[in-house]
């Protein structure tokens, strides 16, 4: 919790003002025992009705300032909770958009989501509740066992006795229960996991008749979590019991010892009755604080996980350092042939650059990479270069790493093995951001954000006009549909861009790429929902955008990369072939495989 205050310092006031005016209640309230007590001995002893009225209203007055003090107190309080809670959800986020693939890749989905949902609602309620009470109930305490001195020094050794013993139960409890919290968070992140992953794969799981069997494991994940949450809760729960017991015990022997030194005439019975006030009093302060650490054990818990996730080392320079961490020497970090060594004369240089002139070539050098925790490489030895007006076509069996290769042309992932130069630079000392400047891609799952189609198409330029935007539509072969549309260009679009087609998804993700005129532009199979008339269309409007541009086209169909300068071939993480489409179907077994099996009659003749 220590290392998430640098999120309270816009609220410093408030964090102070809470506490205080909390404590400034608390000071009244202790003062109320002792106004009964004068009641009791100086008013109704005497039946002087006046000085009863007085000490009412004196009761009155001190009833109004705390509570004015209360509000104050809990206006201060939340503002700061709250507050804390927004900077702390900035910050995840930020952290998130800041996270490489790999990164996002180690952490999970899930998880990340419920550390600014779950997480920091249960730190903002922790947060709220110890501005106003973590100071108040100590306070409270105290204050009442130094007040019982002032009524009677020997009924007050029972304050001494019990407040030790409070305390022992207290934090046993508490230091029982932050581990329990942490595997019941854990645990909830499973159950956040399986909803996310069922409510986004809704229709897969249904076309596949899976219902029944997702709900089991579902049911599973919940028991597990009920299972740790009700242990914790009743390691939880025993405290109040316990604390109850001993301030009952104590004020049973109060009653006991004080009713002998009332009949002594020791003690008056005004006396005694704030005794057993000042000991209600701590017994109602002690629940609340019960309550106070059970909430804080959980946004303890809660709060050390947003740590984690924040002090992690994040970012295209944390992978860059861990990559030279792990890189390894050999055969595939040999020197390049002598024409390319200017592409790692350069690699001991660690200060990013950014680019001031367009990607005019990208070079892979025996390039090998492998997902972290992956059984097997995605990608080995690759090596091939690109330069400015290649369409380069990418093809090959499923899972055969051809999104795999893209990514890291784009810059997503870093190689295990080998080198990735853009103008004979390589790519890790390049600024990422800025060389992402230069790169327009369509991933190969379509995605539009919620808001207008305008607003969308402004990602891939923020100031396209009008024209430029009808442009891209029509290279994309969108126009038409977007015409018949109410407000055509200011028309809605629903999240995931569920009110369009899957084909029409994809010539929209495929436009807002156009319009940005990138030095690379990357299409990730994003033909795939097309009739071949559509796709035969939008590839003949590509081959004219790429003219000063580097475009990669990835494809299951050899139809849609026949055309492009050249093809690389892939099959189970390796390169089979690389050349133009008559060399490959001259001599590439597994590209013959590919396309006589999409055009047959072909092989027939």
């Amino acid at each position: 919790m220590k290392k998430l205050l640098i999120y309270f310092k816009k609220y410093t006031l408030e964090s102070i003002m809470g506490p205080l005016f909390k404590l400034l209640e608390a000071s009244f309230e202790l003062f109320v025992p002792l106004v009964m007590a004068a009641i009791i001995d100086k008013g109704i002893a005497t039946q002087d009705t006046p000085y009863i009225y007085k000490m009412g209203g004196v009761l009155v007055g001190l009833a109004l300032i705390g509570f004015l003090c209360a509000v104050v107190a809990q206006y201060f309080a939340a503002k700061a909770a709250v507050g804390f809670a927004a900077n702390l959800r900035t910050a995840i986020f930020d952290n998130i958009q800041r996270r490489t693939y790999s990164q996002m890749d180690t952490f999970g989905t899930g998880t990340m989501i419920n550390r600014m949902t779950a997480d920091v609602n249960q730190v903002q309620t922790g947060v709220n509740l110890v501005l106003r009470l973590f100071l108040r109930s100590p306070f409270i305490v105290f204050g009442a066992m130094i007040m019982a001195f002032y009524v009677d020094v020997k009924g007050a050794m029972v304050f001494v006795i019990t407040i030790p013993l409070l305390a022992v139960v207290v934090f046993t409890i508490l230091l029982v229960s932050i581990p329990l919290y942490k595997k019941v968070q854990a645990s909830l992140d499973k159950v956040v996991t399986k909803t996310r992953e069922n409510l986004t794969g809704v229709r897969v799981v249904r076309a596949f008749a899976m219902e029944q069997e997702e709900v089991k494991e579902y049911d599973e994940d919940v028991e597990s979590f009920r299972k740790f949450q009700l242990f914790a809760g009743r390691v939880s729960a025993f405290m109040n019991p316990v604390t109850f017991a001993i301030v009952n015990g104590a004020t049973l022997l109060i009653l006991w010892r004080g009713a002998g030194q009332v009949n002594d005439g020791v003690l008056t019975q005004g006396e005694l009755i704030a005794l057993i006030n000042y000991m209600a009093q701590i017994l109602v302060e002690l629940v609340k604080l019960a309550n106070l650490i059970i909430t804080v054990t959980k946004s303890l818990a809660g709060a050390n996980r947003i740590a984690d996730m924040l002090e992690e080392e994040v970012g295209e320079a944390a992978e860059d350092a861990a990559f030279e961490e792990i890189k390894e020497t050999g055969e595939e970090d040999a020197p390049m042939a002598e024409s390319d060594e200017r592409i790692l004369t350069k690699e001991s240089d660690k200060k990013k650059k950014v680019m001031k002139e367009g990607v005019n070539d990208i070079t892979f050098h025996k390039v090998s990479f492998s997902y972290d925790k992956a059984g097997a490489e995605s990608l080995r030895r690759v090596s091939f270069q690109a330069k400015k007006g290649d369409v380069v076509g990418i093809i090959g069996g499923t899972g055969c790493g051809k999104t795999s290769l893209v990514n890291l042309i784009a810059g997503f992932y870093q190689p295990k093995r080998g080198t990735i130069a853009i103008n004979g630079e390589v790519l890790t000392n390049i600024d990422r951001k800025a060389y992402r400047e230069h790169v327009a891609i369509v991933p190969q799952t379509a995605v539009l954000f919620k808001g207008t189609l305008r607003e969308n198409l402004c990602w891939g330029r923020e100031n396209a006009t009008d024209e430029e935007m009808w442009e891209a539509l029509a290279n994309a072969d969108a126009k038409e549909f977007v015409e018949q549309k109410d407000g055509k260009l200011d028309m809605e679009v629903t999240q995931g861009g569920k009110n369009f087609s899957g084909g029409q998804r994809q010539r929209l993700s495929m436009a807002r790429s156009f319009i940005k005129k990138a030095d690379v532009l990357i299409l990730d199979d994003s033909t795939s929902a097309l009739d071949y008339a559509t796709e035969s269309r939008v590839r003949a409007n590509i081959r004219a955008l790429c003219k000063d541009s580097i475009c990669f086209i990835v494809s299951q169909r050899a139809a849609s990369i026949m055309d492009a300068d050249f093809i690389i071939v892939l099959d189970n993480a390796d390169v089979k072939g690389i050349g133009t489409h008559k060399e490959l179907l001259a001599d590439c077994e597994v590209y013959q495989e590919i396309y006589y099996s999409q055009f047959p009659e072909e092989k027939e003749v």
